[in-house]
Formats: C-alpha cells, structure tokens, sequence
C-alpha cells in the first residue's frame, strides 16, 4: 500500500478564465540503442502511459493544477499519484492547449472546458505501489503504439511536441559528441606536431685535467 496520499477535492484548484487548469507530463525512458543517432527516433525512447476503469483506451498522466504548486510540481506530483514514478522534468512546457472534457467524471468545470500544460519527464524510479494505483493500471509503449491507443487528439499533439523535443535533444548530443572527439582529436594532433618538433640537443660537457702520477 502506498504510503504517498492521493490529492482529492477541488478547493485548491486553479482557474484562469473559467477555464479549470490542468498539468501533466509524458513519461518516457529511452531504450538500449538510444546512443546510436543512426537508429530512428521512435525506436529509442518508450513512453509511459496509463488506463482508467471501463476503458480501452489510454491517456498520459495529468491532473488539476492547484494553488499551492507550480505547474512543474503538480505535472511530477499527478505523475506520481496516477502513474508511480518519478523523473527528471524537462522544465520547458511542450506547450499549452486548451481541451473540453469528454467524460462527466473528468468535466473542469461547468462547461467542461480545461487548459493543460504538458512536459516531458524522463522516468528514473518506477514504484511498485503507487496512490492510484486501483483506478490506473501503467503500460510502456513504444511511439507508434502510444499514437494508435492515446484516448485525446490534443494529447497526440502533445506527443508530436514531445517527438520534436527529442529530436533537438538528440541532434545536441550529437554535435557535443562530434564536438568532443573534435577537440581530442585537436589536442591529440598538436601533442604529436610538438613532439616532432624537437631537436636533440647537443651539450659539450669540460673535460676534467687529469694528473698522471709516476709508479
């Protein structure tokens, strides 16, 4: 049982223009052959994503935003509560979208309407018993699985956001690894055009006067 307690009610949410605002995040872990760029993107990185009761579809961890937490602190708490793990956030939203409800058990307000802020979190602990655990059962998938099973098309968009991040990601990577070997192969080249610089020296060293003593 899960010692972390699941925040409930809605007297510390947040609402901007009748609108009930929402953070989330999508969780992801990256495979073995993420260091080879030759390998396509969406063969490096699972995303984690999680189901609700009576449902055969999936969404991404998400939850209200509420007065007393940033919009990074509730994506990581709604991840935790609904989803068990913990992460690394990406702190630069993959952006903002604004949403209607499609379940009465999920309206954001009266009229339904929500504006939901995503990130990016790379997984780094999954927990065995997590808040929620009862109502959401998690499952990793790979990109093109998550696509066919995400429940929102606003979500998919999201994950577009998320693809695209990753890729400007990896794209930095490798240029600090082609950067890297660069300036090794730089510093390793000038040691080398040193040493075959060098001259031996020639050093005339006196001669010492020697006595000659007769026997």
């Amino acid at each position: 049982m899960s010692t972390v307690q699941a925040r409930t009610g809605r007297h510390r949410q947040r609402y901007e223009n009748n609108l009930r605002l929402v953070s989330g995040c999508i969780p992801y872990r990256q495979t073995k052959n993420h260091e080879d760029h030759s390998t396509d993107l969406e063969k490096t990185i699972e995303v984690l994503m999680i189901s609700s009761p009576n449902r055969n579809d999936l969404v991404f961890p998400k939850g209200g935003w509420e007065d007393d937490e940033t919009v990074e602190e509730a994506a990581c708490r709604e991840a935790l509560e609904e989803a068990g793990v913990k992460g690394i956030l990406n702190e630069k939203p993959l952006g903002v979208w604004e949403f209607r409800s499609k379940s009465r058990q999920e309206n954001c307000c009266l009229e339904g309407g929500c504006k939901g802020y995503m990130f990016a979190l790379k997984v780094t602990e999954e927990l065995e018993t997590w808040p929620e655990k009862e109502n959401h059962d998690r499952k990793w998938l790979s990109i093109n699985e998550a696509f066919e099973l995400c429940r929102y098309e606003w979500m998919r968009t999201a994950l577009e956001a998320f693809l695209q991040v990753m890729e400007e990601d990896r794209e930095l990577e490798r240029r600090e690894e082609v950067y890297s070997q660069t300036q090794h192969q730089s510093s390793f080249q000038m040691l080398w055009q040193s040493v075959q610089s060098c001259q031996p020296i020639a050093i005339s060293l006196p001669v010492a006067n020697t006595v000659a003593y007769a026997p």
